[in-house]
């Protein structure tokens, strides 16, 4: 697959690539692009004519054949052999690959080696652990896998404590673990290892516990829709939509202004009891807002002071005579 890659300005100032054709340079500059992460591609005139020279049909596989001896005649590119699969394949690479292109993260080696100029790297030693759940900061669950003689079976602690099934082997220059497990920092029982972070308790909240502090959460304002809805459910008919959608947008209004939700619901109920027009709410809200402590109950008048606690007065006839 094609790839970007990097062009030098000194190539264009290169004895090597002057000394062959144009056609040749412009091959070798492609092949940059054909390359792998490594600088190798499959010898193939016939392929890269095609990928190279797709819109120039006089300049085909001959043409890219003579291009590629003349490069690896001036060790721009070195064409090899590899026997693979009971068959001879061919293969070049850019010889001055890793001068000039910087790969970061190359992909895996799908095409082998030169054996002129790259030496065959030995596969590293993998280390397979088996199927077992490594916790964080390095803790292994109880199938911890035996590393260096120190630990057998037993799970292992963050810091190093040892649970009760812990080892009673002895390994070099170590002490045998005897079966109640001792934590190298000390203070660790066996259920339980604690990590780097206080113990919060219980992860399950009380069904009976009360939420409160800055876990609770905010109560809900009322919305103009909510209010009006209680306006009509309190209604013994339904109002007509008129009347509701005035009231929907002064109540929205009235709650877009900051006003109380209960001195909007306490102007609702005014309005219903004495069926005024919608337009009458804000007098309303202010009416209940500030009308100074009056009972707000339908059919009193707002002058009729508000419950108070009985004070047993000398003539309660005299005290309470607008309420008794």
């Amino acid at each position: 697959m094609p790839r970007i890659r990097t062009i030098k300005p000194e190539a264009f100032r290169s004895e090597s690539l002057a000394a062959v054709s144009l056609s040749a340079e412009r091959t070798f500059l492609g092949l940059l692009t054909e390359a792998d992460d490594h600088g190798r591609f499959r010898d193939q005139p016939a392929v890269l004519a095609g990928a190279l020279w797709s819109y120039r049909p006089g300049h085909g596989p001959l043409g890219v054949e003579d291009d590629l001896t003349q490069l690896a005649e001036h060790n721009l590119v070195c064409r090899y052999t590899v026997h693979e699969d009971g068959e001879n394949r061919r293969y070049a690479h850019i010889v001055t690959w890793r001068k000039h292109q910087k790969i970061n993260r190359p992909s895996g080696i799908r095409t082998p080696p030169c054996p002129h100029h790259e030496t065959p790297t030995a596969p590293t030693a993998t280390t397979v652990v088996p199927e077992l759940a490594v916790t964080a900061h390095g803790a292994l669950t109880e199938d911890a896998v035996r590393n260096h003689g120190g630990l057998t079976e037993g799970s292992v602690s963050p810091h190093g404590a040892l649970t009760q099934s812990a080892a009673h082997h002895k390994t070099a220059g170590q002490p045998a673990l005897s079966e109640p497990s001792l934590s190298t920092h000390g203070g660790l029982s066996e259920p339980s290892v604690r990590t780097h972070g206080p113990d919060l308790g219980p992860r399950n909240l009380d069904l009976g516990t009360t939420t409160r502090g800055a876990s609770a959460p905010a109560p809900r304002t009322p919305s103009a829709k909510q209010l009006i809805d209680e306006y009509e459910a309190a209604c013994a008919h339904r109002p007509p939509s008129g009347v509701l959608g005035h009231l929907g947008r002064e109540t929205a209004r009235l709650l877009a202004e900051g006003i109380d939700p209960d001195h909007v619901r306490a102007g609702l109920a005014r309005h219903r009891a004495k069926g005024l027009h919608p337009s009458t709410l804000p007098s309303l809200v202010h009416e209940a807002m500030n009308a100074g402590g009056g009972l707000d109950r339908p059919g009193f008048p707002a002058t009729v002071p508000a419950r108070r606690a009985w004070a047993n007065p000398a003539d309660p006839a005299a005290a309470y005579a607008e309420e008794l």
